[in-house]
Order: C-alpha cells, then sequence, then structure tokens
C-alpha cells in the first residue's frame, strides 16, 4: 500500500467517524452561515434559528451568522461561492426564491455551483387584501385580475420569488395573461404590509406568519392558501379548494460550499440531522409557525435539481424568463 493510500484511508476513517460520533466530536464545529438577506427576513429567521439551536443542543461550539443582501440572494450566493470553496465549516440558507432569482436576474453564479446539504421548511404563502378592499373572494380578485391585470397591484418578495411565481400563476389560472402582471417587489413583509394597509397595493403575498397577526386582528383578509392542505390553526381555505389548480411552497435549505471532501459534507449533514431532532428545533418550528419538511443527502439533492427545472419552466410559461 502506498503512502498516499494509507493516508487518505485514515482521512476517511476518521470522518466518518467524525460523522457517526454525537456530542463531543461535533461540538467541536465552529459554524459560519450566510444568510443572503437583510435582518429580518425568511432567510435570516432560518439561519438565526439554527445558530440557537446548534449551541443550545451542544451540537456546535459557536455558529456565526453573517447577513449579504441584494438581488433576490443571488450576490451572497456569489460571495459565497467565492469566498469558502472547500471550507468545511461553512453554510449558505437558500430557497425557491433564490431558484428563481437567480433565473430573473440572469446571475452569473447557479446552485450547481454548491454542495446540498438538507431542506429544513417548506410553507405555503398568504393571499392577502386589505380590510377595506372590495375583493372579498378569490373569485372577486381573478375577475378583476382577468379584466385588466395591469390595474392588480401586487405586493411581494424578490422578483422571481415564491411571491412573485404565485402572482403570476394566480393570473394564468384566472385566465389572464401573466406577463402582464402588476408585482411590486419589496425586500421584507414588513414594507409589503405597510404597502397594503396604506391602500397602496391591491393583494399581497407572503408566508402566512408573517401576516397572521393582521389576519387574526382583521386588518388584512386571507382569500387563500397556496398549500396542498390548510393550515392548521388558521381558518384560511386553499385555492384547489376554491377552485385554482395552484399550489406554490415557499421551502428553505441549507448548503455548502463548492469543493468540500465526501468526508466533510458528510460532517454538516451529520449535525443538521442532529439538529433537526433537538427539542430546540422542535420549539423553534412550533414558536415561528414553520412546516417541518427535512430532506438531506442524495434525496435533497435530486430534489434541488428538479425544483430547479420546474421554476424555470413556470417562470418562462408567465413571462419572467425568456
Amino acid at each position: 500500500m502506498s503512502f498516499r493510500t494509507s493516508v487518505r484511508r485514515v482521512a476517511l476513517a476518521a470522518g466518518l467517524a467524525l460523522a457517526a460520533m454525537p456530542g463531543a466530536a461535533l461540538a467541536q464545529m465552529e459554524l459560519k452561515i450566510t444568510a443572503p438577506a437583510g435582518p429580518g427576513g425568511g432567510w435570516d429567521a432560518a439561519a438565526r434559528s439554527m445558530q440557537q439551536a446548534l449551541t443550545g443542543a451542544g451540537l456546535a461550539r459557536s455558529v456565526q451568522v453573517t447577513n449579504v443582501t441584494g438581488a433576490g440572494g443571488t450576490i451572497g450566493l456569489a460571495q459565497f461561492v467565492n469566498t469558502a470553496r472547500g471550507d468545511g465549516s461553512q453554510l449558505l440558507v437558500n430557497g425557491i426564491t433564490m431558484v428563481g432569482a437567480i433565473l430573473t436576474n440572469k446571475a452569473p453564479v447557479g446552485l450547481d455551483r454548491v454542495t446540498p446539504i438538507a431542506r429544513l421548511t417548506a410553507d405555503p404563502l398568504v393571499i392577502v387584501v386589505p380590510k377595506a378592499s372590495p375583493h372579498q373572494t378569490v373569485q372577486d380578485l381573478a375577475a378583476a385580475i382577468r379584466a385588466e391585470p395591469g390595474k392588480v397591484v401586487w405586493a411581494g418578495g424578490s422578483a422571481g420569488g415564491a411571491d412573485h411565481i404565485l402572482a403570476a400563476l394566480f393570473a394564468q389560472a384566472a385566465g389572464a395573461d401573466a406577463s402582464k402582471i402588476n408585482y411590486i417587489p419589496f425586500s421584507g413583509g414588513g414594507e409589503a404590509l405597510a404597502a397594503m394597509l396604506g391602500g397602496h397595493v391591491t393583494a399581497g403575498v407572503s408566508g402566512y406568519g408573517e401576516f397572521e397577526s393582521q389576519i387574526k386582528s382583521g386588518r388584512l383578509r386571507a382569500l387563500a392558501l397556496s398549500s396542498p392542505e390548510r393550515l392548521a390553526g388558521a381558518e384560511v381555505p386553499t385555492l384547489k379548494e376554491q377552485g385554482m389548480n395552484v399550489e406554490v411552497v415557499n421551502w428553505r435549505a441549507v448548503v455548502a460550499a463548492p469543493d468540500i471532501s465526501a468526508e466533510q459534507k458528510q460532517a454538516l449533514t451529520a449535525v443538521v440531522d442532529k439538529m433537526v431532532k433537538t427539542p430546540q428545533w422542535t420549539e423553534i418550528l412550533k414558536a415561528r409557525g414553520w412546516s417541518d419538511a427535512y430532506l438531506s443527502g442524495d434525496g435533497f439533492a435530486a430534489f434541488l435539481t428538479a425544483e430547479r427545472e420546474r421554476v424555470a419552466d413556470v417562470l418562462r410559461t408567465v413571462g419572467l424568463v425568456k
């Protein structure tokens, strides 16, 4: 056996042992998580929730969260790919919004450049209108957009993201030209909420949790959820229940840097696997109203590839991408 082969086998054995060891070995990890958006948004919340769960459960010695804003997460993605290459201590939070933003922004760096680790959550979106809106039902909103798509002003997150995709698919299902929708992207749910409450937009789209308090207080009227089933604790019907064959789920995930070793990938996957089984993570999901959609390994890699293709098809169909 050559010296190089011997060293490789020892390294592989060490990596497998690290991935298998609970507590002590994993707790020595010092992680850095990039949230490719500003503080207060969904990706920032996911990154800081991971930080809380990992350190609270003793699965990592320290977890540092860094925010990099801009262009639906594509600036953060590019920075991550260029600076974290080969670093097995770094993770990047991402999701369906980044998949769409890469296409709509013609970003030079895509998700094919990172190492898939795991999908964490998958939450329904909700379509809401202000309390004073004349649109009482989904059918009312569909009729308005069918008549004059440009006069129905939508508020949501990044262009090409989950909110934008839902607005476009809604218009298409209503029988309108989806390429003519009037969509205004906001950097966060707070800004979109202010626009709706101020009467500057017709309808808004976001995760149910972002608008929940305003829905329950009566300031916003929830017309429909984008999920395949109703959300527990929310008396809001789905689009499919109301005759519109539209379904969009806002998933969030973590990926690792390019060019990490198999041992580094295995160790990162192991620590995230352990994190989602902790009481700390369970409490976070409950408190934030997030749905558990954990998927790691080859299953997540296959999902990510399929989702990139699906989103590209949707964006081309509705005219958001050539």
